[in-house]
């Protein structure tokens, strides 16, 4: 698992990309703190080491991130588990709501870099 506070080059997922899931790379982001979590088996893994390190569930989103599709709205998938939330308003795997899933687009466009 490797954690994002600043930058990631989009080489490097690339890379993360080949060794685990050729070509997707699960993530978790933290849409306060603007962190992410990449390079594991599970969104559920990284969920789990954020809210160790004091992230709010609230705040955590579950994405998938394809290398290839870099620049397009492909780059950002929403699709996991942990996005789950009927009780709080999202209830599907996606992110339900505009206005979060543009806040995780900004944040991914932040900290890959060409």
């Amino acid at each position: 698992m490797k954690t994002i506070e600043t930058t990631i080059s989009l080489d490097e997922l690339k890379k993360m990309s080949n060794q685990m899931f050729n070509n997707i790379i699960k993530a978790v982001i933290d849409v306060e703190q603007e962190i992410i979590v990449v390079d594991a088996m599970l969104h559920s893994d990284q969920e789990e080491y954020l809210l160790d390190q004091g992230s709010l569930q609230e705040n955590l989103w579950g994405i998938n991130l394809h290398p290839e599709s870099f620049g397009t709205l492909q780059f950002v998938e929403f699709d996991s588990m942990i996005n789950l939330r009927p009780g709080h308003g999202n209830r599907s795997r996606g992110v339900d709501d505009p206005h979060i899933q543009e806040k995780i687009r900004t944040i991914v466009a932040k900290k890959v870099t060409a």
